[in-house]
């Protein structure tokens, strides 16, 4: 991340300084990693689908949320949130590029009534299979 846009993001309110705290960014990990767990105990269906992609969604910012106060910031939206994920490095890396589309579908469901489908349930899962364990454990290691 750089410095630049670091400080042009707390000049304009996108990100608050914050002390990191080590507690608080275990408890996010362990926050997000039993949502996850919980949702994926539900089949996929198109009744399901929504939910579930929430959930998930949720958990994947929640993981950004984390790493942002490990550096000392509170992000001021999701945006924020996922856009500190885009620089973690983690073998399916390519995959982070989804964020934005995830956002979009996340958006369209909560505040314009569209419907998740079931293959986009099962998108954000394997998302969540592919790269959850790698960003938790890059987080981790920010901690030490």
């Amino acid at each position: 991340m750089k410095p630049e846009n670091i400080n042009t993001w707390l000049k304009v309110g996108l990100l608050r300084l914050r002390q990191p705290e080590k507690e608080r960014v275990l408890s996010m990990i362990e926050s997000a990693q039993m949502n996850v767990e919980v949702v994926k105990g539900i089949s996929v269906d198109e009744k399901t689908a929504t939910v579930i992609f929430r959930e998930i969604y949720e958990s994947v910012r929640q993981l950004g949320d984390a790493l942002w106060w490990v550096k000392g910031y509170e992000p001021a939206n999701h945006e924020m949130s996922l856009e500190i994920l885009k620089d973690v490095d983690i073998h399916a890396k390519v995959k982070l590029n989804f964020l934005g589309r995830f956002k979009k579908i996340r958006h369209d469901a909560n505040y314009r009534g569209f419907k998740v489908s079931a293959s986009q349930a099962q998108e954000i899962i394997d998302f969540w299979d592919a790269c959850g364990r790698d960003i938790i454990t890059q987080i981790r290691k920010s901690l030490k």
